[in-house]
């Protein structure tokens, strides 16, 4: 074996490059866990509560994702610095008449109660948060805070009068409309188009309505057209709970320029999605795979809850068989970067949805979230900086549309 002081000088160059990189890195990582002990740091949109249930998905101890354990549970959102999180009372789309609109209902009521059940059985962990200043308040108590939203406004139906029951029941957003048109609002991506060239007049009176509640109208999945009519007659601040830059990717998922300089004008806030990210490699053993799932369970409207989780734990079992390229923190934070270029540090956050598809190569689950505020560091992003990314800019828009409250 040589002696180091026989090494070549090229070698030792190389070694030297590599320790010092690695000492940045490690201190980068030193100082992200530090900011996130000292801010508070929300996760506005996780779709978590699909793994639970039927699923059986225990938040309490630490599960493995790459096994079906999920992107979140309370261990890992200690480990990877996360205080609070959105869980979504999701239903997808379904048909159009008073029997659908009750079963939904049915199932969103459901949704809710297993939220409540698994907060219950882990109280000593995390608890129910109602008001923006509650999750400061279980900072204190070393408890995670969850926060509920009902992704897609499709369950109310035609009785504007559940909106109360789901705020009561602690839903604190409304997403309008998913990935298909309902009565409310046209979808940024049904593959019929539009039917209503934005908002329907339900739709209108349902923005309305969220805003008496005091809660948040929440714009992602919503077409362009539906946007502006909600910046029309919104007398709150907006949120996309995750939605990213449609100029980074173009996708219509994402908001392109003028929305978000709209959005900025009405003293908004974007949430950074872990989808929809940047152009990736094709995967046609994937698409395939998904596409006859789709159809096999007619694109996943009208089922009863047995085939809709047989649906759900197909749809992961693709992803397991058919792994396809990530994007990345950097690729991420990419978007960051342009949203604050464009309209400012004060709209922009981060909004996973995690278990809802979202997830990145080196943020595959919310234990690993310390690698966003890496890469912010990184990139030159100061803590004040960070801490309005990470809550202070969402907080700003949920107190406003919370001491709203008229109802």
């Amino acid at each position: 074996m040589l002696h180091k002081k026989f090494l070549p000088l090229g070698f030792l160059l190389t070694a030297l490059v590599f320790s010092a990189c690695k000492s940045s890195d490690d201190k980068l990582l030193e100082q992200a866990r530090q900011i996130h002990h000292e801010i508070l740091t929300l996760d506005s949109h996780t779709d978590t509560p699909l793994m639970l249930g039927g699923r059986g998905l225990d938040l309490g101890v630490y599960n493995d994702p790459q096994r079906g354990g999920g992107k979140l549970d309370f261990p890992r959102m200690k480990e990877g610095g996360l205080d609070a999180a959105f869980f979504a009372v999701f239903l997808g789309q379904g048909e159009s008449n008073p029997e659908a609109w009750d079963l939904a209902h049915k199932r969103a009521l459901g949704l809710f109660k297993t939220i409540h059940n698994t907060l219950e059985q882990n109280s000593e962990l995390a608890e129910l948060a109602l008001a923006p200043d509650d999750a400061y308040r279980l900072i204190e108590k070393d408890k995670k805070a969850i926060y509920i939203g009902l992704e897609n406004a499709y369950p109310i139906g035609e009785d504007l009068s559940r909106l109360e029951q789901y705020y009561d029941l602690g839903a604190r957003y409304v997403t309008l409309s998913h990935t298909r048109n309902n009565h409310f609002s046209d979808s940024s991506n049904d593959p019929e188009g539009p039917e209503h060239g934005g908002l329907s007049e339900m739709g209108r009176e349902l923005v309305e309505k969220i805003n008496r509640m005091g809660m948040m109208v929440d714009v992602s999945h919503i077409s362009d057209d539906a946007f502006y009519d909600v910046l029309e007659i919104t007398t709150a601040p907006v949120i996309a709970s995750h939605s990213n830059a449609r100029s980074v990717y173009d996708h219509p998922r994402n908001l392109n320029d003028d929305m978000l300089k709209a959005l900025a004008q009405n003293n908004g806030v974007v949430q950074l999605c872990f989808l929809y990210v940047t152009q990736l490699p094709p995967n046609p053993p994937r698409d395939s795979a998904r596409a006859e799932l789709r159809e096999r369970y007619n694109n996943f409207q009208n089922l009863s809850d047995e085939q809709m989780e047989e649906a759900r734990a197909e749809w992961y079992a693709i992803d397991r068989d058919f792994p396809s390229q990530l994007p990345s923190v950097s690729d991420i934070i990419d978007h960051l970067d342009y949203i604050a270029n464009l309209v400012g540090i004060d709209h922009v956050g981060i909004g996973s949805d995690f278990d809802g598809g979202g997830q990145l190569e080196d943020c595959y689950d919310v234990s690993e979230m310390h690698n966003l505020t890496v890469e912010m560091l990184r990139r030159g992003y100061n803590k004040e900086e960070i801490e309005k990314i990470w809550s202070g800019n969402f907080m700003r828009v949920f107190r406003e549309a919370f001491n709203k409250r008229e109802i």
